[in-house]
Parts: structure tokens; C-alpha cells; sequence
């Protein structure tokens, strides 16, 4: 019976194409199945075959717990009892002794067969998995083959993911035999073995659809079954890549937007540029100008008022699309309001110059035509450039250049006096910095719930950091308050 015990099993793994552990593991799942239906108790059986010569023994498992927890004897066993067999014992552990084998041919040969070959399946739909993963073809396309509660089960030969519902492209209605195609996000983890998760609104799905062909896409943003943009790039300069990506007639965009229900397509020509690449992105408004502001990641700009609304687009969609797909803050306004943001800048700036440099209306007015915004760039821009300016003779900068260094001198002294009033769980609160913490008490805020309460652009006006980072400051603050409130549930629910 030992021989025909390997020869089923190397019969098995030919037939299966799966690796003879596999069976071995299976079959001895399925005799560890049928020891335990040999006793009335519940008990934790394991069964060990030899490889070689394909004997097998049985043993009743028992795992080490506290004494306390010691509520199912059939396959536990208290850590005082365990210590009376073996003092080396501890919680976690395993205890085992050797139980009689069964026969092999009393096994309920259904049950066994059952086990067998559901073990099989398994290994046989993780080999086809792995065998897709090893390609790196993150793009599956396939049938659907059913319709789950909304979620989209998609066949590709021997291969079977999943699209949940909030993953497919709104209104767009699948039907059983549709042949379809979508990004692969996540591999989970079944009770039937592992299953793709898929998407098709993923920005990749876009960019992997149009490399299908051709050319280089360097970034893509979706709002699903409305519109898209994507970036794109050629190497080549004798190769337009945008007239690439359109086809002819529109073959090549057409079959990509057929493919995704109708969602309209926009190619952006990329450039490494930041400002002409936003310009691109925001076809095909024209704009009028530009301003790029690279501490905050942002850009401001303008464009004429009858192109205003082409370049927001329906629900602000054009410009957001923009926003995602060149990675900067997109601040679209009319010359009208450009010209007040222009001027209340200015109206800032010169009352700056005024106070701190201790000069009048003339002198600060130069410096701003001269394109100074800070008393940092006064105070340590190149000399030679100050001496460029006309209306100033050496005397006059070497005294605007000093008196700017003591204005910010004196701006430090003042920040360390003030950090000494910080508390030290807001100095010590991940992200913090001393300069920061002392902008911050000069408003008036001073340790960690202050910073809490503040909201993001009430702390991105306070300092002039980004949006992104005066978030996750914020956040860090309120750590605490979530912590406690958890604590405070947990609480409730043990009385």
C-alpha cells in the first residue's frame, strides 16, 4: 500500500503539473481528516508521510495555553499540565504524541478525495498565478464570467479576478460574456486561494491601454467614464507623440475610449519644464501668464476672461485633471484678480520694507520694481547685483543690506524667546522644528492643542508652509484626541 501511495501521488503531480510536496501536503490533510473522525472529542490531529518510502505516523496535538484559558482540553492543554510532562515547555508551544495510523483504504474515500483534490486546485490556480505575476503584466483581459452583488468576476484562461463594484467605471454596464480589460490592483488572500483584485479606474489602466500602442506616458490623471489627460513623451524628435497617441483619425484614442466606456481622452505634450508642461495640461485654454512658486509647489495663473471658464472646466474637472496630472497646485484667475492679488502682494510687501528697513514709500517701491519680496534677499543677495540698481549708489545698499540683517537678527531673537514659551509637547511633536515652533509663538500658539484646533490654510497663512505638510502637522496634534476618544469607547463597551 507505501508503494502505491507514491505512485498515486507522482501520478497526481503529473497530471495536475504541480509539485509533488503539494500532494504529499494534501494527502496527508486528508488522513489528518480522517483520524480525527476516528474519535468522538474534537481533536487536533497531524499526520507525517515519509517521501521516500511512503510510511506514515499519526499524533494528537495539543497547543500550550494559560491556565485560565484552558477551555477546550480536546486540543488544548494548560501550561501548568504541560510543565508536569516537559519543564522546557512555554505558552505557544505544541505537545504531541503518536496516535495508531488509520488504514488507508478505510478512509472515507469521498472525504479524502474531496480534500485531495481541492489542495490540488489550489496549488494549481496559485502556479497559473505566479506564472502571471512572473511576467509583470499588470494589464489582465478577459471574460466576464458572473456578477456578484455588483462585483465583476473576470476569466483570462485559467486565470479568475475580481472587479468590485466601486472599481468599475460609473454606468458602465457589464454583461456575462463581455470581453473585458482591467489593471491588476491587489492579490488577496481567499479561503479558495489567492484571487486578483482588479480596477478599471485606476489612472495605470490609461496609461497601460495606450502603451499597448505605443509611446512613453509619463503621467495620467482619470475622473472615470467623464474625461482624462494624459502626459505623453517621445525620445524621438522626428515622432509626435501626441499625433501618435491620436492614430489615424483618431483610430488609436477612439479604441482606448472605447474600451473605457466613453471617457474622453486628452493628450498633454510633457515637458520637463514645470510651467509649460501646467500650460499643456490646461489645453486648450490659452494663458496669459504664469507665476511659479516653488516653496509651496504652487502656480498662479492667468487667464483671460473669456478663456476662464474653458480652463476651470464643468465642476472645476478641467483644471483639477491638470492639478493630478502635473503634481502642482493650480491656482486659475482672471487678469482682474490677478492684478489684485498683484497688488495687495505689493501693498505687503512695501509695508514690509517700509517698517523693517525703516524707509519711505520711494525707497521700498524701487526695491519691489527690482523684484526684492524679502528682507533674506536684501539682506544676502550678491552685492554686485544691489549695485546694478540705478537709483542706488553703494552707500545706500550697503545700509539696506545692513539694516535688513539686523531686522532678521532681531526676528530670531525674538522666535528663541518666544520657542522658550513653546510646551514641550508641541516641540517635541514629530515634523516640528525650532523656526516653526517660534512662527507659530508669535500667534499666540503654544503647545499641541492650540496647533490642533488651527485649520490647514489658517496654518499654511501663520507660517507660509505647504498645504500638504500644515496637514499632517495638524493631524499629529490631534493624535491624542483620537487616542483618547478610542480609549474612552473601549472603555465603555467593557462595562
Amino acid at each position: 500500500m507505501n508503494r502505491e501511495l507514491l505512485l498515486l501521488v507522482d501520478a497526481l503531480a503529473r497530471e495536475k503539473n504541480v509539485p509533488k510536496e503539494i500532494v504529499f501536503s494534501a494527502l496527508e490533510a486528508a488522513l489528518a481528516s480522517a483520524t480525527k473522525k476516528k474519535y468522538a472529542d474534537n481533536i487536533d490531529a497531524r499526520v507525517s508521510i515519509d517521501r521516500e518510502t511512503g510510511d506514515y505516523e499519526s499524533f494528537r496535538r495539543w497547543t500550550v495555553v494559560p491556565d485560565e484559558e484552558h477551555e477546550e482540553p480536546a486540543h488544548q492543554i494548560a501550561i501548568t499540565d504541560a510543565a508536569e510532562r516537559d519543564p522546557e515547555l512555554k505558552l505557544g508551544d505544541v505537545v504531541e504524541e503518536p496516535l495508531e495510523p488509520v488504514e488507508f483504504g478505510r478512509i472515507g474515500a469521498q472525504a479524502a478525495k474531496q480534500v485531495i483534490l481541492q489542495k490540488i486546485r489550489d496549488a494549481e490556480r496559485e502556479q497559473i498565478l505566479n506564472d502571471f505575476l512572473e511576467r509583470q503584466d499588470n494589464l489582465l483581459t478577459g471574460t466576464v464570467k458572473r456578477i456578484e452583488r455588483g462585483n465583476v468576476i473576470v476569466e483570462s484562461g485559467r486565470i479568475e479576478g475580481m472587479i468590485p463594484r466601486d472599481q468599475l467605471i460609473p454606468k458602465e454596464n457589464l454583461r456575462v460574456g463581455d470581453r473585458v480589460r482591467a489593471y491588476v490592483t491587489t492579490i488577496e488572500t481567499q479561503t479558495r486561494g489567492p484571487q486578483l483584485i482588479l480596477s478599471r479606474v485606476v489612472p495605470e489602466l490609461l496609461v497601460r491601454l495606450f502603451e499597448l500602442e505605443v509611446i512613453e506616458i509619463k503621467a495620467a490623471a482619470r475622473d472615470p467614464g467623464i474625461r482624462a489627460k494624459i502626459a505623453v513623451k517621445s525620445n524621438d524628435p522626428r515622432l509626435d507623440p501626441q499625433g501618435t497617441c491620436i492614430g489615424m483619425r483618431g483610430s488609436r484614442v477612439t479604441a482606448v475610449t472605447n474600451e473605457l466606456a466613453g471617457e474622453r481622452v486628452d493628450i498633454v505634450l510633457y515637458s520637463d519644464d514645470p510651467a509649460k508642461f501646467v500650460v499643456n495640461a490646461l489645453s486648450p485654454a490659452e494663458i496669459s501668464s504664469i507665476l511659479v512658486d516653488e516653496e509651496k509647489h504652487a502656480m498662479d495663473v492667468v487667464v483671460d476672461e473669456e478663456n476662464l471658464a474653458m480652463a476651470i472646466g464643468r465642476s472645476g474637472q478641467n483644471v483639477r485633471l491638470a492639478s493630478e496630472l502635473t503634481g502642482w497646485e493650480i491656482n486659475l484667475m482672471g487678469v482682474e484678480e490677478s492684478q489684485q492679488k498683484q497688488q495687495a502682494e505689493s501693498e505687503k510687501i512695501r509695508a514690509l520694507f517700509m517698517d523693517r528697513l525703516d524707509v519711505d514709500q520711494e525707497v521700498a517701491d524701487i526695491l519691489i520694481q527690482e523684484g526684492f519680496s524679502t528682507l533674506e534677499e536684501i539682506a544676502y543677495v550678491p552685492l554686485n547685483e544691489m549695485l546694478e540698481i540705478e537709483a542706488f549708489d553703494e552707500e545706500t545698499v550697503n545700509e539696506l543690506r545692513s539694516r535688513a540683517r539686523n531686522a532678521l537678527l532681531t526676528e530670531a531673537i525674538v522666535r528663541e524667546e518666544g520657542v522658550e514659551n513653546v510646551s514641550e509637547d508641541l516641540l517635541s511633536l514629530d515634523g516640528m522644528d525650532s523656526e516653526t515652533a517660534g512662527l507659530l509663538a508669535e500667534k499666540g500658539i503654544t503647545n499641541r492643542d492650540a496647533l490642533a484646533d488651527l485649520a490647514v490654510d489658517e496654518l499654511t497663512e501663520l507660517t507660509g508652509m505647504t498645504g500638504e505638510r500644515a496637514q499632517d502637522l495638524i493631524m499629529k496634534a490631534r493624535a491624542h484626541w483620537f487616542a483618547a476618544e478610542a480609549e474612552s469607547a473601549q472603555a465603555e463597551k467593557t462595562q
